[in-house]
């Protein structure tokens, strides 16, 4: 039995991130980049309107007030989309919208509010300074210039600004394909009624959806039942993705053969306990270089088993530099003991009060408890060589969601 610590060193010390793959940008948000983006233009690619109103010489408008106006000759109108015919001269300006070049001559725009229309000519109320409400050309990108770095996640400003360079595709690191196979005699598929001794697949489901959340892509292999041939068939067929994920058959029990048709595909076994709990039956090899992760049958240590270990996987894969999931130091509302030697990770809800977070237990513990996994938005870490928590006592929580940066309020506020 290996620490918490030495077997995620040894599952991602074996991991590289994978190949790279051109996909439109509208299906980039999330993903890795693989390559430099170098703007081959300039953004704006001419000076701007930055307002509605008027391009004037400023000197035209030095002394304007209510009291004086400045009273100008409007040329024309320049919407959007659209550039001067002819240029601003002195005692002269032109209607400007939002977004439009600025005309030559003009070196400010006075906002429209600061402004009357008066047949054709237009009344300035206040005095403008050279380069008042303009935007530079190149304002916000120049040519040549470094925009996105290599490695960078793509939010949505990284997907506008590919946009706004014209880049309607991009290379980024693929997302891994993660086969996910539910293994046991007494699982039923989610739509029928279990009979005496069944149980609803419901491991196959929460996976899937760990494996969505992570930004890799689910397999479904379905249910393998526990007899040599249903396993190798669903391994076999498992074995085409780039991370394999079994819930169940890992223990010591007499139908519990993961572990050994494992060994029968060609799957170098590693490990297969971790001084953990939830999760300490878990199996770790690797299959023609890919990473085969054998977790118990109970849904809460197969989620924990997935939280620590192949979130992380899955991340690495995809080109991510940071793979944990945030912790926060909180106060326990009641103590707890438990057994020395073993990491315990307790679902817990936690909140910000007063300013400081507090970890409140989610009920009983028990592996085979999904409830508490529903209630939780983080797992209490308590180290192996801790044996009891006292309520006050402040503990490490692993975050499991981002429910802690929302708030029913802007938090300016």
């Amino acid at each position: 039995m290996i620490k918490v610590e030495e077997a995620l060193q040894t599952i991602l010390e074996g991991i590289r991130p994978l190949g790279c793959e051109r996909i439109p940008i509208t299906s980039a948000l999330g993903c890795v980049i693989g390559e430099d983006i170098v703007s081959g233009r300039t953004i704006p690619p001419l000076a701007n309107s930055a307002m509605d109103g008027y391009a004037v010489i400023a000197a035209d408008t030095a002394f304007a007030s209510r009291a004086r106006p400045a009273v100008l000759d409007v040329l024309e109108d320049v919407p959007a989309g659209r550039v001067a015919t002819q240029p601003v001269r002195k005692g002269q300006a032109i209607r400007i919208m939002t977004g439009a070049p600025l005309p030559e001559g003009a070196d400010a725009v006075v906002r429209v509010e600061d402004t009357e229309a008066e047949g054709g000519r237009v009344k300035i109320f206040a005095a403008a300074s050279p380069g008042l409400d303009i935007r530079e050309a190149g304002e916000d990108v120049k040519a040549g210039e470094l925009v996105i770095a290599k490695g960078s996640v793509l939010r949505a400003a990284e997907i506008g600004m590919l946009a706004a360079l014209g880049r309607s595709c991009v290379s980024v690191h693929q997302r891994p394909v993660v086969a996910v196979v539910s293994t046991g005699d007494e699982l039923v598929e989610v739509d029928e009624t279990p009979g005496p001794g069944k149980i609803v697949n419901s491991n196959g489901y929460s996976l899937a959806a760990l494996v969505l959340e992570a930004g890799g892509i689910p397999l479904q292999v379905g249910i393998a039942r526990d007899n040599r041939e249903d396993l190798l068939a669903k391994f076999r067929t498992a074995a085409r993705a780039d991370i394999v994920i079994s819930s169940g058959g890992v223990s010591v029990g007499d139908y519990d053969l993961v572990k050994d048709i494992m060994a029968e595909i060609g799957s170098r076994i590693q490990f297969w306990r971790v001084a953990m709990r939830p999760g300490r039956p878990l199996a770790f090899g690797l299959l023609e270089g890919k990473p085969l992760f054998g977790l118990p049958g109970n849904p809460v240590s197969s989620m924990v088993s997935f939280e620590q270990f192949i979130r992380p996987s899955i991340l690495k894969m995809r080109g991510y530099r940071n793979l944990f999931r945030r912790a926060v130091r909180a106060e326990m509302t009641k103590g707890y003991e438990k057994k020395k030697g073993l990491k315990y990770f307790l679902r817990a809800r936690v909140e910000l009060r007063d300013g400081k977070y507090v970890a409140a237990l989610t009920g009983e513990q028990g592996s085979g408890i999904l409830k508490s996994m529903v209630l939780a938005n983080g797992l209490v870490v308590l180290p192996e060589d801790v044996t009891s928590v006292k309520p006050g006592d402040e503990v490490a929580v692993q975050l499991l969601d981002d429910t802690l940066d929302l708030t029913q309020a802007p938090g300016y506020l």
